[in-house]
Parts: structure tokens; C-alpha cells; sequence
């Protein structure tokens, strides 16, 4: 198996995980968890802490795509979209229908307006906001 190869089977299993886990976050009333069971596999909450996603430390008004340090798709970094959490919700129901072209494949959203509610709570306190 080729690093890339090896790369992306690895990738694909994180991201089967995290599926996984947003389909059992429904279960738990802390906003932490929630995000830890449907987002952390590829997303940090500790500032400068990139993974397979950006770190989302301070999210909440932070324009799309200009986290330093982080390698975002062009369609993110030219998406013109400033986080808040209207336009966190409606990224998380649906990635591809906000910013389509984005990298979070294959991840394709959470439906449960309760489970979005508390992850984009849990960014708003992690962003200071």
C-alpha cells in the first residue's frame, strides 16, 4: 500500500469514527461531548492544534478559510463567510450546501437541531463569545 493510499484508508477510517460517534452523541446533554463524539476526530478545540480539519479555537468570528497554519480548500478560502452561529448551524446540518467543494468528506452534516445546537454552544464558549 502506497503512503497515500495508506493515508487516505487512514483518514477514511477517522472519519467513519466520527460518523459513528455523531450517531451515538445524541445521547448526552454536555455540549463538550457532543463535539467530542461527532467532531473531534478531525478537529481540535486547543488553538494552533490542526488535524485532518483546523482547529476550531476560536471559530466564532473568525472569517472562513484564514486560520494560519492550516491548508483549507480554495472554495472555503473563498467562501466569504464569516462564522457565527447561524452559519455554524447551518454548516453542520450541511457542509456541502454552504460551502460546496469544502474538505470534510465524507462527512455530510447532522440533522439534529439539538445535537448542532449544543457543538456550535461549545465553540461559541471556547471562542470567548
Amino acid at each position: 500500500m502506497t503512503h497515500i493510499a495508506r493515508t487516505q484508508a487512514i483518514w477514511f477510517a477517522q472519519a467513519l469514527l466520527a460518523m459513528i460517534a455523531a450517531a451515538r452523541a445524541d445521547t448526552t446533554s454536555d455540549p463538550q461531548m457532543v463535539f467530542n463524539n461527532s467532531c473531534r476526530t478531525c478537529h481540535s478545540m486547543k488553538e494552533g492544534d490542526n488535524r485532518l480539519g483546523p482547529s476550531l479555537a476560536g471559530v466564532v468570528g473568525r472569517k472562513a478559510g484564514t486560520l494560519s497554519g492550516y491548508q483549507y480548500s480554495s472554495s472555503m478560502q473563498n467562501s466569504g463567510i464569516t462564522w457565527d452561529e447561524a452559519t455554524l448551524d447551518k454548516f453542520i446540518a450541511n457542509p456541502d450546501q454552504v460551502v460546496n467543494g469544502n474538505k470534510m468528506k465524507p462527512f455530510s452534516g447532522i440533522a439534529d437541531a439539538a445535537q448542532r445546537n449544543k457543538i456550535v454552544a461549545f465553540l461559541k464558549s471556547i471562542s470567548g463569545k
